[in-house]
This record gives C-alpha cells, sequence and structure tokens, in this order.
C-alpha cells in the first residue's frame, strides 16, 4: 500500500459512487412525483417517440368518436323528421280514400290535404342540425369535396352528403348522403328559403299545398283533384304524387339505417383501438410506482454509505503524519 496525500483517489472513487447514488435517487422520485417512467427524450429516444405517435392517434381518435356521435345525432335528427312525413303522407292517403266517398265533404278534405302538404313543406325547409338543413339543398346534399376550402366550395365542387372523419387519419370519412334522393342544389324555388329539394318531393308537396279545379272548386271537381293524388301510370311502381314522396322518403330512410349500422361498427372499432393504444403509451410512459419507490429507498441508503465512506476516506491521507512523529 503507497501513501500518497496529493492525489487521494479513494476518496475521488467514493465521490464518484456517492454521486451515481444521488443521480439515481434523483431519477427515481422524479418518476414518482410525475408518475412516469419517460420525462425526457434523453430517457428513452424510441419509446418517446413510438408514445408520442399512438399519444396523437389517441386524441384524434377520440376527436372520430366525437364526429360518429354528432352523425349518428344528425342521422336521428333526419329519422325523425323523415318519420313525421311518413305519417303525414299516411293520413293524406287516408283523405284520397275519404274523397272517394260522395257523402264526405271533399272541399274540407282538401283543406286538411293542404294543411298536412304545409305541414311536410315546413318539416322539410326547418329540420337542421347544428343550423345545417339536413333534408334539403346544397348543405343537405354537399359538403367540401377534394380541394375545396370553406370559402370557395361550391355546389359544383362538393361531393353529395355530408363528410364526417371517423378515424386518425384525414382519409377515413363516411359520406352521409341519405338525402340524395330528397334534396337539391338547384336555385331557390316554392318557398323553402335559399336552396330548394328534388323535382320529385317539389311536385309532390306542391300537389298537396294547391288544389286549381276548372269547375270553381265543387265537391266533385275538389274529389277529381284529390282522387289524382294517388293516380298511378304504371301497373308495377306506384307513380302517384303520395307513392313518389314515400318512395324517396323510404329510400332515405333505409340509408339512414344502413349508415347507423356503419357508424355503430366505426364506433366499437375506434373504442377497441383508443383502448389498445392507450395501453401501449401507459407501458412506454408510465412508471412502476412499487418498482421506483423500492430504487429511491435503496439509493437513499447507498448514497447514505457512500456519504460515510467518502467521510473517512478523506481522513485516511492524515495516516502519514505518524511518521514524522
Amino acid at each position: 500500500m503507497s501513501f500518497r496525500i496529493n492525489t487521494n483517489i479513494a476518496a475521488l472513487n467514493a465521490y464518484n459512487a456517492l454521486a451515481k447514488a444521488n443521480h439515481e435517487q434523483q431519477n427515481s422520485q422524479l418518476r414518482l412525483a410525475t408518475r412516469k417512467r419517460i420525462n425526457s427524450v434523453g430517457d428513452d429516444v424510441s419509446g418517446f417517440n413510438v408514445g408520442k405517435s399512438l399519444d396523437s392517434k389517441v386524441k384524434l381518435m377520440g376527436a372520430a368518436k366525437g364526429n360518429i356521435g354528432s352523425a349518428k345525432d344528425m342521422l336521428s335528427t333526419a329519422e325523425s323528421a323523415l318519420l313525421l312525413v311518413k305519417d303525414k303522407l299516411t293520413q293524406i292517403r287516408s283523405y284520397v280514400a275519404d274523397a272517394s266517398d260522395a257523402t264526405k265533404d271533399r272541399e274540407a278534405l282538401a283543406d286538411n290535404i293542404k294543411s298536412l302538404g304545409e305541414e311536410i313543406k315546413n318539416i322539410f325547409a326547418t329540420t337542421k342540425f347544428n343550423d345545417t338543413n339536413i333534408l334539403m339543398g346544397s348543405t343537405a346534399l354537399s359538403s367540401m369535396g377534394a380541394g375545396a376550402t370553406v370559402a370557395t366550395a361550391t355546389d359544383t365542387a362538393r361531393s353529395k352528403g355530408l363528410v364526417f372523419q371517423t378515424g386518425a387519419d384525414a382519409t377515413d370519412v363516411i359520406n352521409l348522403d341519405f338525402a340524395s334522393g330528397l334534396a337539391s342544389g338547384g336555385a331557390a324555388s316554392g318557398g323553402y328559403g335559399t336552396s330548394t329539394v328534388s323535382t320529385a318531393v317539389s311536385n309532390a308537396i306542391s300537389s298537396f299545398t294547391t288544389f286549381t279545379t276548372a269547375a270553381g272548386g265543387t265537391q266533385d271537381a275538389f274529389g277529381l283533384e284529390i282522387a289524382m293524388l294517388a293516380s298511378t301510370t304504371s301497373t308495377t311502381t306506384d307513380d302517384s304524387k303520395i307513392g313518389t314522396l314515400e318512395t324517396q322518403v323510404d329510400k332515405a330512410l333505409s340509408k339512414i339505417g344502413n349508415y347507423t349500422q356503419r357508424l355503430d361498427v366505426k364506433d366499437e372499432y375506434l373504442t377497441s383501438a383508443i383502448t389498445n393504444a392507450q395501453s401501449s403509451v401507459s407501458r412506454l410512459f408510465d412508471a412502476d410506482m412499487a418498482m421506483e419507490q423500492l430504487n429511491a429507498t435503496k439509493n437513499q441508503i447507498g448514497g447514505q454509505v457512500a456519504t460515510s465512506m467518502l467521510g473517512q476516506l478523506n481522513f485516511a491521507p492524515q495516516n502519514v503524519l505518524s511518521l514524522f512523529g
């Protein structure tokens, strides 16, 4: 054993051990405080990048779930309105049947049909979701197509339907064009506001709301006009005014049902995907609290021992003084 006093190598080694123990203790305490295993990129570069990417996807999928919820609510609103239209059409059919009875007041029946027609017209004009008309006009058919912006999108530049993003990727969308048989992006007509319905729907509603008779409104004339609402030109399809509108409403309701089923599947998938992604993020970022507590305790004890040893080794060179007695 050599005796040197200029450089105390043993004390330096003890100092290094103390610094390492303190550093490890601080890391464990920081992880306990933040509850995170990765607190900076330097802790785990690969894990940090992967975890942040997954965390971003989780947020996007969460937003997509919100979009799906909004889409379902919108479809539910449209469904309720169209079911009301079907109910009104059934009432009109009953009045048409009543009009075949010569003892009934056909003028009163005509007034009832007009009233129901106005209600149907009002349903198409006022059924909105978040101030967007969903049964008629360009808003019901259209949303921005590729390359279009909010400021520049036009009817011709849009794709038919209301588009909702239903996934983490911007291309993962669903186009809800359930109203394509009901709505039209054409010019305003018939008092519908700034946009209109399709020609078939407009003609049907107009026939319900307007009765013009050559005979000046006699009972027989009103009966003839009412009967025309249910007349058909084909033996295989119902081409009556009532049947035409009913067919378009039924098609829209069928599409709403199909889209609702698709949205349910997407919602179920996103719920599972978010759970799995969050599990991966947790595995990468979350600290094992029990293990970190063990490490913190171990390094605290190690630091205390290293401090004691450093103190003893600092005084070790004083043994040299005994040689000069």
